[in-house]
């Protein structure tokens, strides 16, 4: 009996403590002191229903007393509905508090608005009041007289609250920085022009507007360096000129191939020609025969036909025109 009496006592005093940190988990009795001492009002049960909800209570109660001593009323309840909707309490509440200290319009709903939009809403509040320094790449850009001309810009951007939300972010104010210092350039007479007066690309660029529709507004343009690179002019009419060149060998090959085309017809034509003069001769000797045998040719007349031909042969001899000579 008395060993039963001692494992009942064991399970209770297990239970009884195992209840205890049920309790102690459940209800953040010291969280509860802390806000308590901080002026925030917040009951027990909105505590243990907040552990119900599975957001976590320190989480919430801490920026809200941060809040709080800062001098800014914020509802609990807005507070745990940003949270479920995955957004950074802590970072909000910074971002409030900040903005509020730098004299800097601000509100609950449009800070939370920014957080879940994707955006650092505590670095925006902090570029708002410090200004930010972003660098382009190097831009290669030609001017008229074909000279390319590499820049390097430095632009100074300060967050706009209000179009944090929808807002370009910084690359395209890259992209325009760079968009406009090659158009200012290309747009120059003279790359000496660029090189001795670079600040009229700043004042060109930044006349331009470019921070329209992004998250920023742009304060300065600073040319930070300007290098002169390759004579794209000269190089493009060398590579013009060669290609001129390869077009005339080309024609000049067609033209010199179509010649060649043509002789060779003539001389097929010729040597056609031959053939049916030969044909035509050995027909003579056919014709000569058949001339006897009918009675139209004569002894007489043969023999005058080959002295002819002999005088013939002999005249082409002496003037040296004949096949012999």
């Amino acid at each position: 009996m008395n060993e039963t009496t001692a494992v009942g006592a064991i399970l209770i005093v297990f239970l009884a403590f195992f209840l205890i940190m049920i309790i102690t988990w459940a209800v953040p009795v010291r969280l509860w002191i802390e806000a308590f001492a901080s002026g925030v009002r917040v009951s027990i049960g909105s505590l243990v229903g907040m552990r119900l909800r599975k957001v976590n209570p320190a989480g919430i109660i801490r920026p809200l007393i941060a809040a709080t001593k800062a001098g800014i009323t914020l509802d609990v309840n807005e507070l745990e509905a940003h949270y479920l909707a995955g957004g950074d309490v802590a970072r909000v509440g910074n971002a409030l508090i900040s903005a509020d200290k730098a004299n800097i319009a601000l509100g609950f709903e449009q800070a939370a608005a920014i957080d879940l939009a994707g955006r650092d809403v505590l670095e925006a509040v902090q570029v708002s009041v410090n200004p930010k320094v972003i660098q382009t790449p190097r831009v290669a850009a030609m001017a008229k007289d074909g000279i390319q001309l590499i820049a390097v810009a430095r632009v100074t951007i300060r967050a706009n609250i209000n179009r944090l939300v929808g807002g370009a972010g910084e690359e395209t104010i890259l992209a325009r920085v760079g968009e406009g210092i090659v158009s200012t350039i290309g747009s120059a007479d003279s790359h000496k022009a660029v090189l001795e007066n670079p600040d009229a690309i700043s004042k060109t660029v930044l006349a331009k507007g470019l921070d329209s529709g992004t998250a920023f507004e742009i304060l300065s343009i600073d040319i930070a360096d300007v290098d002169v690179g390759k004579n794209i002019g000269a190089e493009l009419q060398i590579d013009q000129a060669e290609a001129d060149k390869q077009i005339a060998q080309a024609k000049a090959e067609e033209r010199r191939a179509l010649a060649v085309a043509h002789e060779q017809e003539n001389r097929a034509r010729v040597e056609e020609m031959r053939a049916e003069v030969v044909k035509a001769e050995a027909e003579v000797p056919l014709a000569m025969a058949e001339a006897f045998r009918a009675g139209k040719l004569g002894v007489m007349d043969y023999m005058r036909f080959r002295n002819v031909e002999s005088d013939t042969h002999m005249r082409d001899s002496i003037a040296g025109t004949g096949e012999d000579a």
